[in-house]
């Protein structure tokens, strides 16, 4: 990705060459090097993420679950996941959530 990639190049497909299946320039995880949450509207992740962040970042609210924020707790509950508390609420660093994404992948690869 060079420095003249737009936003919009990036989070959508290149143009087929003949014979060649579709790429995407950058699977919409990055923009410039930076994580983005999935979801419109399209922002930079943050390092440390709220609870309704994790939810989308873990993408639960794309899933037909009942309580997504119930999920993210029980994964607390079973120390499969570490929240952070910053004064009243709990938050989710980025870096955990992508911890709980390995062990949810060793534990149960598909």
């Amino acid at each position: 990705m060079n420095r003249n990639t737009t936003k919009r190049e990036i989070l959508q497909p290149r143009a087929k060459s003949a014979g060649s299946p579709p790429q995407l320039a950058a699977f919409n995880t990055h923009w410039c090097g930076v994580p983005i949450l999935p979801g419109e509207p399209t922002q930079p992740c943050p390092e440390l993420l709220t609870e309704e962040e994790a939810i989308r970042y873990l993408r639960l609210d794309t899933i037909e679950i009942r309580n997504p924020a119930d999920t993210l707790r029980r994964y607390r509950e079973q120390g499969m996941l570490r929240g952070t508390q910053v004064s009243k609420r709990i938050m989710y660093r980025r870096i955990e959530l992508d911890r709980l994404l390995e062990r949810l992948t060793e534990r149960d690869p598909r």
